[in-house]
């Protein structure tokens, strides 16, 4: 059973030209989801909510006035992908291309040619996970190499989980699985709890939402699906026994991804990969710790 959360298409935030609109909505039938808006404020409100993954930004709607404007919105949210689209030839376009680039915009796509539809596409695509989920998944598949199937299945579900996933009974209904018979067999093995492991693979998104300046501690909190700022920051307390803001300023993703493997994967390898937490114990072993 699947816990009842959006699993939509990706969400971009875009400031076209009315012209480009209908053509963007098109070409991301099935790939993507245009949040057309008509200014950057509105597309900052959109990624400070967490609506949007990535931002489209029209070269033609670039001009002097609003470059400001965009180049502070990519200081504040250097994890959101961004991508100028051309889709005219103007005088002023290689120019309005050259300032974005320098602004911090590494990615222009051009739609004069049909090809150009299917870049958008593919480099939109590409952020449909969160980079730190593969890189997490990536190391973690070297440090569980062998372990059994629905050892990799139960870590691999810490990671790919919607943040909507925030208890051991969502997770355990997402794995198929009796809570008590996912706790009882951490608990049998002398592994930490489930929960702590669940966790701080929570903590571990939320430091690379951090990474972003301009979304606040609300900001995240609301993302990763906790009540309140408030009961985040308790829950970072307990954790880390630091506040949410000493956190965000000890902690990037990638760090806090190696607090992870050293306090709740390293001194407990033996045990974890014996560890068959989903399936009968007395079943044949298969190995797997790989990314699927």
């Amino acid at each position: 059973m699947q816990p009842e959360c959006s699993h939509g298409l990706i969400s971009v935030a875009t400031m076209l030209t009315p012209g480009e609109r209908t053509p963007v909505d098109a070409a991301g039938n099935g790939s993507y989801h245009a949040l057309h808006r008509d200014s950057v404020s509105e597309v900052i409100d959109d990624l400070k909510s967490k609506r949007a993954d990535a931002v489209l930004v029209s070269v033609a709607r670039c001009d002097a006035p609003t470059r400001p404007s965009i180049q502070n919105m990519l200081h504040e949210f250097p994890r959101v992908p961004t991508v100028a689209l051309l889709s005219a030839s103007t005088p002023e376009a290689p120019g309005v291309a050259l300032c974005l680039g320098t602004s911090g915009i590494k990615e222009l796509v051009d739609v004069r040619q049909a090809s150009g539809w299917r870049d958008l596409r593919r480099f939109l695509m590409r952020y449909r996970a969160a980079d730190i989920q593969r890189e997490a998944l990536a190391q973690l598949a070297i440090d569980l190499a062998g372990a059994p199937d629905d050892c990799w299945r139960f870590f691999e579900a810490l990671f790919l989980a919607p943040p909507c996933v925030s208890t051991i009974r969502a997770l355990s209904e997402m794995l198929d699985v009796l809570p008590s018979t996912l706790m009882s067999r951490f608990f049998r093995a002398k592994l930490p709890a489930p929960k702590r492991y669940l966790a701080m693979a929570r903590l571990v998104r939320a430091a690379r939402l951090f990474e972003n300046p301009g979304l606040s501690v609300a900001n995240v909190a609301n993302h990763m699906d906790y009540s309140s700022p408030q009961s985040f920051g308790r829950h970072v307390r307990a954790l880390t026994q630091m506040t949410a803001g000493g956190f965000r300023e000890h902690f990037d993703g990638t760090r806090m991804l190696h607090q992870f493997r050293v306090v709740m994967m390293l001194p407990h390898l033996d045990r974890l990969l014996k560890l068959r937490p989903l399936s009968n114990p007395n079943a044949p072993v298969s190995g797997s710790g790989q990314v699927h």
